[in-house]
């Protein structure tokens, strides 16, 4: 048994235990249940719960989730627009989240895929600095995707 403070009172009863607990005003936690023999430790387990889910809550704030954010754009994408797609591009990846760039295709656009990996390429140009490529551009279906993920400097700034 272990007592509040952190000192051991040796091997003790149960009863005798729980006597000890009850005239401190505190609880007796069964601390490894499974030692030979178990180990118990007199505390206020209110404030031990607490405290805990204090510490849980902290760790759950200092958690960065990562995202995936998607780019749709379609193998004949206007200057404009692209550029548009290049800006929202830059501040996902600087806010540290991955980016699913996927072109479209419609109809026989498929036959000229070749289009599409162009803009992706070309997207990947202007945005080198800032992200690595997680999966090259593949086509799936009437899509074409590539993932990107930012770098570990592009992200803590």
């Amino acid at each position: 048994m272990v007592d509040a403070d952190g000192t051991q009172l040796g091997i003790v009863p149960g009863r005798d235990a729980i006597r000890i607990a009850a005239e401190k005003g505190l609880d007796l936690v069964e601390v490894a249940p499974l030692a030979k023999p178990p180990v118990c430790r007199i505390m206020d387990y209110g404030k031990f719960r607490y405290e805990e889910s204090k510490r849980e809550r902290e760790a759950r704030k200092k958690q960065k989730v990562i995202s995936i954010k998607e780019l749709k754009m379609r193998p004949n994408i206007e200057d404009h627009d692209f550029e548009v797609r290049v800006r929202q591009a830059e501040s996902f990846l600087k806010e540290g989240d991955k980016i699913k760039a996927t072109i479209m295709f419609r109809g026989r656009e498929i036959v000229h895929a070749d289009l599409g990996k162009q803009v992706l390429d070309r997207l990947l140009d202007r945005i080198q600095d800032l992200c690595i490529v997680e999966r090259p551009a593949k086509t799936e279906g009437r899509n074409m995707i590539m993932i990107l993920a930012p770098k570990a400097e592009a992200s803590s700034r």
